[in-house]
């Protein structure tokens, strides 16, 4: 059920300019929703990874840089998309940004908590979302720079307010707006708009920092601030800093933001059964 896909991955240096593209392979699958609309789901190999920023980068709240261990899942290649939440909900989205290419947005966490649920009875896996340790695992794809792209970003790269710099890159355009998945090269595994575009939510509940985190790639919900929830990756609206591949800020779970969207992660036991 497993097919290969082929893909290009571009690194950069601290002026934004291209070092290397390098040519992958990965395996994923595309789940059905309807007749014409899949969800095109990636294979995330097992590894172990430095989580957070250390002390002389990041904010607190990213630290103590921890090393998580990870087992292999399947993660949506890119965000869901308003075409994919009407396919699964039975009712349009009601964003800012229309298009059905579009990622949906102004989704609380409850909302795509509920998606997810939906999803799997639809389709008989578990679906969910990314714990943080996967997310962010997923976003860095073997790197350890503060971007999957290497030590910054640009607006050929991603989705931001390029009027802002990183490192040394030339300034680019702030487009005031969502793009459509695949407009900018993916990351190492494939996926796309890991940095940048929208925030993402994740499963765990917020906590200031991650003193006493898990080790593993288990969403983190006991104790903490249950009434908010972590999103990752920085949106269209935000400075490069904040689309890091470590940055990280709480919402609340029971509101949406035109600044906010999410993806989903699978099980591969679900999907060796399907």
């Amino acid at each position: 059920m497993l097919a290969p896909f082929n893909y290009e991955n571009v690194s950069v240096d601290a002026q934004g300019q291209v070092v290397s593209r390098l040519a992958h392979t990965a395996q994923g699958f595309v789940e059905p929703l309807t007749a014409a609309i899949g969800l095109t789901m990636v294979e995330i190999p097992a590894g172990r990874f430095s989580m957070g920023s250390p002390r002389s980068q990041g904010a607190a709240d990213e630290r103590p840089q921890h090393l998580v261990s990870v087992g292999r899942f399947f993660i949506a290649r890119g965000l869901i998309r308003q075409a994919e939440w009407q396919a699964v909900t039975g009712r349009p989205a009601s964003g800012r940004f229309a298009g059905d290419e579009r990622p949906v947005e102004n989704i609380s966490w409850t909302a795509a908590q509920a998606f997810c649920e939906r999803l799997s009875r639809q389709t008989g896996r578990a679906y969910g979302l990314p714990s943080e340790a996967q997310w962010e695992y997923a976003c860095r794809a073997g790197t350890n720079t503060p971007f999957h792209t290497g030590e910054t970003i640009t607006s050929d790269l991603a989705n931001y307010c390029a009027e802002h710099t990183f490192r040394a890159e030339t300034p680019g355009p702030y487009r005031h707006a969502t793009t459509p998945a695949g407009m900018f090269p993916p990351n190492g595994f494939g996926l796309y708009d890991m940095h940048g575009n929208l925030w993402e939510w994740c499963a765990d509940t917020w906590h200031a920092d991650y003193t006493g985190a898990p080790l593993s790639d288990a969403p983190w919900q006991r104790g903490g601030d249950r009434a908010g929830r972590v999103v990752r990756g920085g949106s269209w609206h935000d400075v490069p800093a904040a689309c890091r591949s470590a940055a990280r800020t709480r919402y609340e779970a029971a509101q949406g933001d035109d600044f906010v969207g999410f993806r989903v992660v699978m099980r591969p036991d679900d999907i060796e059964r399907g």
